[in-house]
């Protein structure tokens, strides 16, 4: 149907006078009809406007996005004249950019109505013919590199050129050799000839590594109430070794975590390099910084269908006694749950082993188990990369009244030993990636303690992106406490599930070891869960389910399944959900929820 016919329909829909009221109702609902269908066949950039482009499918899009069509009916010759040629100005140029060299633009007609037809032949698509990479300097002396480097060029013959791939391509190219050694590596020339009569573009890129680079002293400035120790300690490479830009950014990300600091700006400055006795050239590394507030209290809010409402207050001091020492101290009151706490870091030694001292008292009243803790430990760690290892060593006296069961006093004296690996693709809203925790402990009656017990845990989490809008997360965890019974045992050494993080469904920590009217700690747990997250944007819909259990021994265990489903949020603190869980055996679905804010 042209576009002549469809200007009568739709003026026969807006003058129905005349006509019987039967009539009319059919034939308007008839021309809706008609128009609809007619305004789904046509193209986007058709709808609303007093000009057509009848354009191939394939640079539709770039058309609708890009080439402006006017909004009113062009009535007088000169108008239309000075459309077409800006027409003719502007796509051919619009449609170069996406390897179309050849395009053309005529009127093919002018309808009744004043609506101008307009037919756009795109012409074939230029696609890479030959290229040639020139590489120059001290490069030239690594054949293997070279090659390594060429064969890494995004736009190989016979794939389609277009202006942004052929931009990216050379980005890539001259970041990819200055990543390692040559920090000066520049690009000294670029050419396409595009042969338009063959469809065909002969590239051409001459890159200069120039000399390779050595690390050299580091040039700090902007520190006024830190020791240049805090920053030198953090140092993920040695002066002389070889130049590593991801070194530089894992250092930079290292020193930026630091809540002595607001700001962190690194590089390696070139210009004042000097030559090495290897011919290399040695540049030292400039950090600038910018120092944050030394002290700082918060209030938050929060709940969670774990522990109910929550309400904190921290203070934190980062910078106390004038030694870049943290302290923090935080009290926090939940129905279930409440806390005083208090804790002193020290910045990291040369080897990177920073203390963490801690005290604090907690009461806890959960499943018909009430406690009260009261305990102080030391955490010896390093950070390097991904990685982070240490070894702790904790007292705690515990209190424990279980609901129709045996009251307990206990303590225990207990070293331990932690290994964690992070490595996601984004720590608040991971996609793609695992984090991996190990731990092993212990204590003896010999040192301050109720009961011979070693303790093993091990936890693993990946997440697996299925499609651009799709993610699979798996979970698995195991945890086993060896003694001969479990009393005697702060129940933070046993295993209780249940709840957000364990198993949906379920009441937070309400799988474990039955004793009198409450449930307390067993010796075994394992959990299991595997969730698939749809995201619209910001907004998602997750589908999971869950397994796991707690037990005093391992023939006693049994895992209990649940199912289920909800919302996510991509929050700026990280993904929030509201899952609704069926639980195996439990008598109607729950709901788990947890939000916390800040200020």
């Amino acid at each position: 149907m042209d576009a002549g016919h469809r200007a009568r329909l739709r003026r026969q829909h807006r003058d129905p006078s005349g006509i019987q009221p039967f009539i009319v109702l059919m034939a308007a609902w008839r021309i809706s009809v008609l128009v609809l269908l007619l305004c789904v066949a046509q193209p986007a950039f058709a709808r609303g406007s007093k000009v057509v482009l009848q354009a191939p499918k394939a640079v539709r899009a770039l058309l609708d996005e890009h080439f402006v069509l006017p909004d009113t009916v062009l009535r007088e010759d000169s108008e239309r004249a000075a459309f077409m040629r800006r027409a003719r100005r502007e796509i051919p140029e619009l449609l170069a950019t996406e390897g179309f060299f050849s395009a053309s633009v005529k009127l093919s007609k002018i309808t009744r109505a004043g609506v101008l037809e307009v037919e756009v032949d795109s012409g074939p698509r230029t696609r890479v013919s030959a290229v040639e990479i020139e590489l120059r300097g001290d490069l030239q002396s690594d054949p293997a590199r070279a090659e390594a480097l060429r064969a890494s060029w995004l736009l190989p013959p016979g794939k389609a050129f277009r202006a942004a791939d052929w931009e990216r391509a050379k980005t890539e190219l001259l970041a990819l050799l200055a990543r390692e050694d040559f920090a000066a590596a520049r690009l000294v020339s670029s050419d396409a000839e595009v042969d338009v009569a063959a469809a065909g573009a002969r590239l051409r890129v001459v890159l200069d590594s120039g000399t390779r680079y050595v690390f050299g002293a580091l040039q700090i400035d902007g520190l006024q109430r830190y020791d240049p120790k805090l920053v030198r300690h953090r140092a993920t490479f040695r002066q002389g070794a070889p130049y590593r830009r991801a070194l530089l950014l894992e250092y930079q990300a290292a020193l930026q975590k630091l809540p002595q600091f607001s700001s962190v700006v690194m590089r390696l400055d070139t210009a004042t390099a000097v030559p090495a006795a290897d011919g290399r050239l040695q540049a030292p590394v400039s950090v600038q910084i910018v120092e944050a507030q030394s002290r700082k209290l918060s209030f938050g809010i929060g709940y969670s269908t774990n522990n109910g409402v929550r309400n904190e207050v921290n203070y934190q001091s980062y910078n106390f006694l004038d030694r870049a020492w943290i302290l923090n101290g935080a009290v926090s009151a939940e129905h279930n749950r409440q806390n005083l706490n208090v804790g002193l870091n020290t910045p990291p030694n040369a080897a990177g082993y920073g203390l963490s001292w801690r005290a604090g008292v907690e009461k806890t009243q959960v499943q018909g188990l009430r406690t009260r803790r009261d305990k102080l430990g030391v955490t010896r760690s390093r950070s390097t990369g991904k990685i982070e290892i240490g070894t702790s060593l904790d007292w705690q006296q515990e209190q424990r009244r279980p609901r129709g069961g045996i009251p307990e006093t206990d303590q225990a004296l207990v070293i331990d030993w932690h290994w964690h690996r992070r490595a996601v693709d984004d720590p608040l809203a991971p996609s793609d990636g695992g984090l991996t925790e190990f731990r092993v402990g212990g204590s003896s009656k010999a040192v301050v303690s109720d009961r011979d017990f070693v303790r093993g845990y091990g936890r693993h989490q990946s997440w697996f992106p299925l499609t651009g809008n799709d993610v699979l997360s798996l979970r698995a965890e195991a945890g086993y406490t060896a003694a001969k019974t479990r009393l005697g045992i702060p129940q933070e050494y046993l295993f209780r599930v249940g709840g957000t993080q364990t198993v949906r469904g379920f009441a937070f920590q309400s799988l474990g070891f039955v004793e009198g009217g409450a449930v307390v700690g067993g010796r075994v747990m394992s959990t299991f869960s595997a969730e698939a997250t749809h995201w619209f944007g910001n907004w998602g819909v997750a589908a999971f389910t869950d397994a796991g259990g707690a037990a005093d021994t391992l023939s006693a265990l049994k895992l209990f399944t649940s199912y289920g489903f909800g919302p996510r949020w991509k929050s700026p603190v990280g993904p929030l959900a509201l899952d609704w869980a069926r639980g195996e055996g439990e008598p109607s679905p729950r709901l788990h929820f947890a939000i916390a804010v800040a200020f």
